[in-house]
């Protein structure tokens, strides 16, 4: 069988962001790379903001300093976008309600719920808790009242409240408005 021929791109692979993100993260300076790597600081700079590229035998060598692989330079970024009202719906409980899940099913660092909350909407009965370890409620747009196991917040439009997620609460739109929310939970709620 004859392989296809495929004609190399001539457009550079950007990888400097993503060295220089890498150092960051780290806490190196440019010349403590320099130091371990034997490259020189103005090299270093040059390949961060992608004005040169580095040899192969330069770059695992940058690479292994750094603690990251050659592939991890290279690989395309996981992304996933939501279009406004796409999202898909879920329910974790409540009437009234409607919810959307912003972030994708797979994220498993934070998920991001965006809620429509019809006027006097509530949330469960009894207080309830979420497995995750910081919920956060962000108000759009209207007025919530939310209700902890000895505390109360109303909130409004702009206004945000972080709470451990573990933490027994309920909710309720205690107006004649529809209420527009973000919940933000962190890490994701497990399933």
């Amino acid at each position: 069988m004859k392989a296809l021929p495929v004609e190399p791109s001539n457009i550079p692979v950007a990888i400097g962001s993503r060295i220089r993100a890498a150092r960051q993260s780290q806490r190196l300076t440019i010349e403590q790379v320099a130091d371990a790597t034997g490259l020189t600081k103005g090299f270093l700079s040059r390949v961060e903001r992608d004005l040169t590229s580095p040899s192969v035998a330069s770059l695992v060598t940058l690479c292994q300093v750094l603690s990251i692989s050659i592939g991890d330079l290279f690989a395309a970024p996981e992304t996933h976008l939501t279009k406004k009202d796409h999202g898909p719906r879920i329910s974790l409980g409540g009437q009234g309600i409607v919810e959307r899940l912003l972030t994708a099913r797979s994220e498993r660092r934070i998920q991001l719920i965006q809620a429509v909350i019809e006027p006097r909407g509530r949330g469960e009965s009894e207080l309830y808790a979420v497995d995750c370890d910081v919920d956060v409620l962000h108000v759009i747009r209207g007025t919530i009242k939310l209700i902890l196991t000895n505390e109360e917040y109303e909130l409004s439009s702009g206004d945000t409240v972080t709470f451990p997620g573990r933490e027994p609460h309920t909710w309720v739109n205690p107006t004649d408005e529809p209420v527009e929310v973000l919940w933000i939970l962190v890490p994701a709620a497990s399933r």
